[in-house]
């Protein structure tokens, strides 16, 4: 089975290749003197250094503009460019000058901003000021107003009704939930109507407001571009994520309500796996998505995923597609996640009683029988392809995890999308592990997302705690060794001398086109990003304990590096000429 994407050999990408990348949340990356976040020139001295241990990819969460949660897969458009991570200094973007970045800076404490985790509300707070400044002089100037009236009738399908969701958001104290806004901005209509009412100055400051928020995106638009242009240059692909669901409060759903199921809430099923959350355990994980309304898609030719795609295909070289496995179907509440804590204690009739007789379900259909099967399967596969058609020559990975139907993984190859292998989840029907050497090439092998514990993490647990946890990361601990190829861990396997190694070694050799290793796992640290099913307040926010700079200099890190450049160069994941030991 080919891979698709094969014209773009300078990056490495073909399916001859085999190639390595680390996955680093933007937010989590630190640099001297940022402004307490990760921003795009964070990512350039990254790439920069994953380019050093000779890594040819980096891939980053979704970039798309978050909520009051912060996450980003519930963000507040399916295009929009989140602002936070844009790099903002005196010159960047040009508008913005020295006594205007003074100006703003000053009224806030960087070097506090900067420590510990992300304070997401300040930085906004900050970002959003100096971008403000930036809007002003550029409204002055009137340099490059062409280009960014160009930009705007280009994006406008979906940039009008972001810019129209985002004023009225500042018209209800900047909070995204629609519903509970005032009466005349709850829908479109009236709310286009109550604007046409207001006087000609209020409607001025409206459509300021309106070209504002358009302003942010291009300037969004031109930064990203760069840094995509920046990686190719150091022979790095830049990776993304399309999340399957979107926000119920986003200017999509807002917009294009006729679109979205809204009294049903989009999720997985029970999941026995993530013990830290009692609710995933009994019931499932309820995202809170509302569920596409697929019949009016494909009547408006899928126009929606057509700009979605295309909004990532700008900036990425490769996307991956959270939960693909929506496509073919997925499971659905009759309640929103506000109401989780209600029905945790139930039974299966008592949550009958409250929901009318509803209960948690897959739409459009399970996969209870052969007709049904083939139905998901060909429907996904059409909706798949639209996505596909759309991408051209990005390369599509999709997330297969979690209860996937048997006909998901050959369907997905059959499309050429590379499906997920998580080793120590990967087991014959007897159970023993599969060695890496029979895994597709069309694959992505690496063992832990960003929302799965840390490899080290789970090493601590395994030997320093005695609970049901303890158990199954014990299992999943010994599922690496056999993949790796070593005996029964015990009390005696030193970690680093022994096991990552060994581990790390293993994943590299695996035939998958892609071998992916989060920034935990490579630097053996146990700080996790998220955990499903919470609203812990680490969750998103947590940053590296060390700046790029630092990481470079470390001897620590500089040690595990140039272990981590031989092993890529032993397993022929990149460059042969490459200095094994890449600090000097």
């Amino acid at each position: 089975m080919s891979i698709r994407g094969q014209n773009l050999l300078p990056l490495n990408l073909s399916p001859d290749r085999k190639i390595a990348g680390v996955l680093a949340p933007l937010f989590a990356l630190r640099r001297e003197n940022d402004l307490g976040i990760g921003d795009l020139e964070t990512l350039r001295e990254f790439i920069d250094w994953a380019a050093e241990v000779g890594f040819k990819l980096v891939q980053l969460l979704p970039i798309n503009e978050t909520g009051g949660d912060h996450s980003p897969y519930n963000a507040i458009s399916a295009v929009a460019i989140e602002p936070t991570t844009l790099h903002l200094a005196p010159g960047s973007p040009a508008d913005l000058t020295q006594d205007d970045f003074d100006e703003v800076v000053r009224d806030f404490d960087l070097e506090k901003m900067r420590k510990g985790a992300v304070k997401h509300d300040r930085v906004r707070q900050l970002k959003m000021a100096l971008l403000e400044k930036a809007s002003r002089r550029f409204n002055e100037s009137g340099s490059g107003k062409t280009a960014f009236e160009t930009f705007c009738q280009t994006e406008a399908a979906w940039l009008d009704d972001y810019s129209f969701f985002r004023a009225l958001m500042d018209e209800n104290g900047g909070y995204e939930t629609w519903d509970r806004w005032r009466e005349e901005h709850r829908e479109t209509k009236t709310a286009h109507e109550w604007v046409e009412a207001q006087t000609a100055e209020k409607q001025s400051a409206f459509h300021e407001r309106r070209q504002f928020y358009r302003y942010v995106q291009w300037i969004a638009e031109q930064q990203w571009q760069q840094a995509r242009a920046y990686a190719e240059e150091r022979g790095i692909a830049l990776m993304g994520d399309i999340p399957f669901g979107v926000n119920l409060y986003s200017a999509d759903v807002y917009s294009r309500r006729d679109q979205f199921a809204l009294d049903w809430s989009g999720g997985a099923p029970p999941e026995p796996y993530f013990k830290d959350d009692k609710f995933t355990q009994k019931w499932g994980q309820n995202w809170g998505i509302p569920l596409y309304r697929w019949d009016l898609m494909r009547s408006r030719n899928m126009d929606w995923w057509r700009w979605r795609v295309r909004g990532v295909r700008k900036i990425f070289h490769v996307f991956r597609i959270d939960h693909v496995l929506g496509f073919y179907r997925i499971y659905a509440f009759p309640w929103r996640p506000t109401r989780n804590p209600e029905f945790l204690p139930l039974t299966q009739e008592e949550m009958l009683e409250r929901t009318g007789g509803k209960f948690p379900q897959f739409y459009p259909r399970d996969d209870s029988n052969w007709e049904n099967c083939e139905a998901n399967r060909r429907e996904g596969e059409e909706y798949l392809r639209v996505v596909l058609e759309e991408s051209r020559d990005t390369r599509v990975v999709g997330e297969d995890l979690g209860t996937v139907p048997d006909y998901v993984r050959p369907s997905l190859r059959s499309l050429g999308i590379a499906g997920f292998k998580i080793p120590q989840w990967e087991n014959h029907p007897d159970g023993r592990t599969i060695p890496g050497s029979e895994y597709q090439r069309v694959s992505v092998a690496t063992y832990a997302t960003h929302d799965h514990k840390p490899v080290r993490a789970m090493w601590e647990d395994a030997f320093e705690q005695a609970d049901a946890e303890t158990a199954q990361g014990r299992n999943d601990l010994n599922k690496i060794a056999s993949f790796a190829g070593m005996a029964t861990l015990s009390q005696e396997t030193d970690y680093d001398r022994d096991f990552y190694p060994a581990m790390m070694e293993a994943l590299f050799r695996s035939e998958s086109w892609l071998a992916l290793v989060m920034i935990t796992d490579l630097l053996a640290r146990k700080d996790r990003f998220n955990v499903p099913g919470t609203a812990a307040g680490s969750n998103w926010s947590r940053r590296l304990w060390k700046t790029v700079a630092e990481l470079r200099t470390s001897r620590a890190v500089r040690k595990r590096m140039n272990l981590i450049c031989g092993l890529l160069e032993k397993t022929k994941r990149t460059d042969p000429q490459m200095n094994t030991d890449i600090h000097g």
